[in-house]
């Protein structure tokens, strides 16, 4: 295929340049069609300088007034300036050191002008503006993510050389009927107008063509998966014990819980390899149906094991499932990397002996010398925290084993179908009643000794607390300190009466338990620390937190934090500490004291965002190009996956679809490798 070129053969490119281009993902003509343009200048339609706006980008058709002055700035650069006018005002031109710009400033000459309008002294003018002749760039264009040599200006040659080159090669990979059905531009033609519009219209219709492809070949080749994920299994559940577990609980569950342990437990009967997802918000109670599913596999004869990504959370868990099972006759083991080697060995021959039902560990559960005696469940909490190497492994350790994955992280359900499609999802969308919400305010530096008052309040009153640090060492950025500095001040100074300790991430593990082990056993009141204990921490005495240079942490990731209070009987409060002013910090911390409703603070926090390294997205292998869209407009994925189901029903192979099973064949490609 044409498109399959490598980069260096496009004309005016070569080794060096293909190197450059290599490094920005455009590896071949394909990859640099798809290489979408970040922002556009339109060119096309001048305005009158009166009707230019403060901060406006936009194009003036203007005069040059008079000669251009020039002078040197005190820090040595040379600055170029001169007026420019049209039938409604007048506009002042500066120009850097840029003496080829300055010389295009002809006096009496009309000249187009790009650039943002900005006032000074109550009189408009343009700073560094792109400059060119009337008839030369009265068009839209597109604006390209650079890097170092590369700029803009050659993509935009290189895409139109391509164009001229290769253009007449491009073969649509979206069949025509269903092109028409939805109303999609050819891809010849939304190739041409992403990156070189004939209107911004135009331009967002080319722009909604390329987000339903990428969402139409990630729906179809996640649903030829999830049919593959089909396989017959041998573990089959007789008889489900979900609702004598339940029967023995001292609390009632929510009808969500009641819901997803129905959902999981249909898949035990099916005949069918369960590979479903368990989502839920902090402090939903998903430990409470993996413990449901677990009870009912170990009455039948099997084992379960749950992985999780960290010691303090494997050994949380296991706690929690001890007093789950009480005198079942359900044992319950831990496995984890700080087991001595004489531990080890035991654990491994109860493991292997099948006196263990459940075993609960870090990554130990995947070591290539561990053998189960009957596993039956493998569940990995906090999935996006593993690879999807290490989830395999575990499902490895059992032929036809039913697989659950967990997180608590919570994702808009539209996002939750395009990262999870090959999963069968099960959402805990309720909590449990009697949860006291919990109180988040945000503040500034000027109100820190009133913020640490408070939390002696509430040491005082025998409660226990955390500050929260988005650093570990000293000196990693101006102006934040770190967990180490921040630990030192307050124990010197602020909270030298009370018991406080320091948790992070460069801490052994040994060390690291030692210190949660303390802090749950109230031996330690205030606990400093980075966002370790951004999973699974359950210490219900805690109930304030105080989150320093909030600002650095993503929505979400305040979320979890701020999950780590409010987790017992006693009303608990968050405060959120940052001196960043921008519009935008102010929208997301707002969006933290406004609700706790960790799915709409997912929505928002990609809104405002978008995916980023979303809750680990990068690590299963997808990341739209336009999901920002995608999620603005729920509608098109629905779309795009209902054309793939018709599409899949009439040729589930896509035997009469070559090129478009190779698009899908190497996104999952792609998938795969970043995984």
């Amino acid at each position: 295929m044409l498109l399959d070129t490598q980069i260096k053969f496009l004309k005016g490119v070569g080794e060096k340049r293909a190197e450059q281009l290599r490094a920005l993902g455009v590896t071949n003509i394909n990859a640099l069609f798809h290489f979408y343009p970040r922002a556009y200048e339109d060119w096309s339609s001048p305005i009158h300088i009166a009707g230019a706006e403060w901060q406006d980008q936009c194009c003036i058709k203007a005069t040059v007034a008079g000669a251009v002055k020039k002078h040197k700035a005190k820090s040595g650069i040379m600055v170029f300036e001169v007026d420019v006018f049209d039938s409604t005002a007048s506009l002042h031109i500066l120009i850097f050191n840029n003496k080829f710009a300055a010389a295009k400033l002809v006096p009496g000459k009309e000249l187009l002008f790009f650039g943002q309008v900005t006032i000074n002294n109550g009189k408009r003018q343009m700073l560094t503006p792109s400059i060119a002749e009337p008839g030369t760039k009265q068009r839209i264009r597109p604006i390209y993510r650079r890097s170092g040599a590369i700029t803009s200006n050659y993509i935009e040659k290189c895409v139109e050389t391509a164009i001229n080159q290769f253009g007449a090669g491009i073969e649509d990979p979206i069949p025509y009927d269903v092109r028409a059905e939805y109303n999609l531009m050819s891809l010849k033609e939304a190739v041409q107008e992403i990156h070189f519009p004939s209107s911004m219209e135009r331009m967002y219709d080319a722009r909604r063509r390329f987000i339903f492809e990428e969402l139409f070949e990630l729906q179809l080749g996640l649903k030829i998966r999830k049919c593959s994920n089909k396989v017959s299994t041998s573990i089959v559940l007789g008889t489900d014990y979900t609702g004598e577990f339940v029967s023995m609980l001292p609390f009632k569950p929510t009808g969500a819980q009641a819901r997803c342990i129905s959902e999981a437990a249909g898949d035990f009967g099916s005949g069918f390899a369960m590979n479903r997802l368990l989502q839920g918000d902090v402090g939903s109670g998903k430990t409470m149906v993996a413990a449901a599913l677990m009870y009912s596999m170990a009455r039948n004869g099997y084992q379960s094991a749950m992985m999780a990504p960290t010691e303090i959370l494997a050994r949380q868990h296991y706690e929690t499932l001890v007093s789950f099972f009480g005198d079942t006759g359900v044992k319950v083991i831990a496995l984890t990397g700080s087991n001595t080697a004489a531990e080890k060995r035991e654990i491994y021959d109860e493991i292997k002996s099948g006196r263990a039902d459940v075993i609960v560990g870090t990554h130990a559960l995947i070591t290539e010398g561990l053998e189960f005696h009957s596993l039956g469940l493998a569940i990995t909490d906090e999935q996006h925290r593993f690879g999807v190497r290490q989830r395999a492994a575990l499902q490895e350790k059992s032929a036809g084993v039913h697989v659950l994955v967990m997180s608590a992280t919570p994702i808009p359900r539209t996002l939750a179908w395009s990262i999870y499609g090959d999963l069968d999802i099960s959402i805990i969308d309720e909590l449990p009643k009697g949860r006291i919400p919990i109180e988040t305010y945000k503040i500034d530096s000027s109100i820190r000794p009133r913020a640490w008052n408070y939390i002696k309040k509430h040491l005082d009153e025998g409660r226990q607390g955390y500050i929260v640090c988005p650093l570990v060492d000293e000196g990693e950025l101006d102006g934040v300190l770190s967990a180490k500095e921040y630990y030192d001040l307050i124990v010197s100074d602020a909270f030298k009466d009370y018991r406080v300790g320091l948790l992070h991430g460069q801490m052994k593990p040994a060390e690291k338990s030692s210190v949660m082990e303390k802090f749950q056993l109230g031996e330690i009141q205030l606990l400093v620390s980075t966002v370790v204990i951004e999973v699974g921490v359950d210490v219900p005495n805690a109930v304030i937190m105080l989150i320093e240079n909030a600002e650095r942490f993503g929505l979400s990731q305040l979320h979890q934090l701020r999950g780590r209070v409010g987790r017992g009987s006693h009303k608990s409060t968050c405060i959120l500490l940052s001196d960043n002013l921008s519009e935008q910090t102010t929208a997301r911390l707002s969006v933290m004291t406004s609700t706790t409703d960790g799915f709409l603070i997912a929505q928002r926090d990609l809104e405002l965002r978008g995916t980023g390294d979303f809750y680990g997205t990068r690590q299963h292998g997808f990341q739209p190009v336009y999901v920002n869209d995608m999620i603005g407009n729920p509608a098109i994925l629905e779309k795009a996956a209902a054309a793939a189901d018709r599409l899949l029903d009439s040729d589930y192979s896509l035997d009469a679809y070559p090129l478009l099973k190779s698009e899908v064949d190497a996104l999952f490609s792609r998938i795969e490798t970043a995984s």
